[in-house]
């Protein structure tokens, strides 16, 4: 997998940290999983993105039943992703 979006550990870690969690949380609003990405998480983001995309065809699929079970969980999934990215990415978990 490519790294150029992970996030590069650097030995400055002083103002520069403030704004990383908004960009991170955003990032993975836009395009779930992005903000893991961004973070440094490489086989989360894939995982976030996976269930995503998943769910997301599911919702429109021809099921009755399963369209509003995968609504569900895509915007579970949506917010967890949104979540986790803005919170590892102020914590500044490097890995």
């Amino acid at each position: 997998m490519s790294r150029a979006l992970m996030r590069r550990n650097s030995s400055s870690g002083g103002s520069g940290s403030t704004g990383k969690g908004v960009v991170s949380g955003v990032a993975s609003g836009v395009v779930p999983g992005l903000g893991q990405l961004i973070n440094g998480e490489g086989d989360k983001a894939l995982g976030v993105f996976a269930v995503s995309a998943i769910a997301g065809l599911g919702l429109w699929s021809a099921i009755p039943i399963l369209g509003p079970v995968a609504g569900l969980v895509g915007g579970a999934t949506w917010l967890y992703g949104v979540a986790d990215g803005y919170l590892t990415g102020k914590r500044g978990k490097r890995r």
